[in-house]
């Protein structure tokens, strides 16, 4: 008899247990989960990272990974392969705020093509370094969390750093904003809004245009924290945000994982500044 409670026991840790979290899925994924801390901070893994580049889906294995981080912690790590991929999406596949979420997922990773910094091989010491600084704090305009990520100028001098689309898109915003100051919004073709900030100068490109990734459309410069052409209240950076235009607000996430996915496709100058 014990031996018989045993086994019962083992099936039902190996098959109850199992289809509850499933089912936990099915009813934990709420339209507005990506609104929240844990899907606007967009926190990865180098690991995730490099197998998001080998995939023809990155946007499907970000979007799976949250989910498993959300829901299931600690088990959502390491995709060992396409068909563990395909595994951990079942469950999640029967929501049915599934398509909607992974529509999100897909404007945000799903046009990514580049890198936004354009550097020269005969100059190695030209490059830019950033951080995770997801809502750290700022205090122009008032005390606020930084809903982007700077790319940090390693010579502190505006107009040099050549700046590309990252995606495919249309122009939808250019001009001069406080915060900001000189600079471009492009929504991909999924609909994700790339903005860049603190631009010295614009490429030949006007709100309307389309444009390609790899496409030049300014230079990093220090733009910004003031009246239409105010420079130098910091060092030289480009502020790269990353936003999802919903019907009636804007949600920021982080660009962090993103720029360290694009850092595999960066482009070069092929005539030295």
């Amino acid at each position: 008899m014990q031996f018989l409670i045993l086994v019962l026991l083992l099936l039902f840790e190996g098959i109850a247990i199992p289809k509850l979290q499933n089912d936990a899925a099915y009813f934990s994924l709420d339209p507005e989960l990506i609104k929240g801390n844990t899907f606007r901070s967009h926190e990865l893994t180098t690991d995730l990272i490099q197998a998001m580049r080998k995939s023809e889906e990155p946007a499907r294995i970000a979007g799976v990974y949250l989910l498993e981080q959300q829901f299931h912690p600690g088990q959502g790590d390491v995709f060992g392969s396409e068909d563990d991929l395909l595994r951990k999406t079942i469950p999640w596949q029967k929501s049915p705020a599934y398509s909607s979420y992974m529509a999100a997922c897909e404007k945000i990773w799903s046009d990514v093509r580049y890198f936004p910094v354009m550097f020269w091989k005969e100059k190695p010491d030209l490059t830019v370094t950033f951080e995770d600084s997801w809502m750290s704090e700022r205090t122009y305009g008032g005390k606020r969390g930084h809903e982007g990520t700077d790319l940090m100028a390693s010579k502190n001098e505006r107009g040099i750093f050549p700046i590309v689309s990252m995606t495919d898109g249309t122009v939808t915003s250019k001009g001069w904003l406080p915060k900001g100051g000189w600079r471009l919004g492009i929504t991909s073709t999924h609909g994700g809004y790339f903005y860049y900030a603190h631009l010295d100068s614009y490429a030949d490109v006007e709100v309307g245009d389309e444009v390609e990734a790899g496409d030049l459309i300014g230079y990093m410069g220090d733009s910004g924290y003031g009246k239409e052409g105010t420079t130098g209240q910091f060092p030289v950076h480009l502020h790269l945000g990353i936003y999802l235009e919903e019907p009636e607000e804007e949600i920021s996430i982080n660009p962090y994982w993103i720029l360290k996915y694009a850092e595999g496709s960066q482009l070069f100058v092929t005539n030295p500044a």
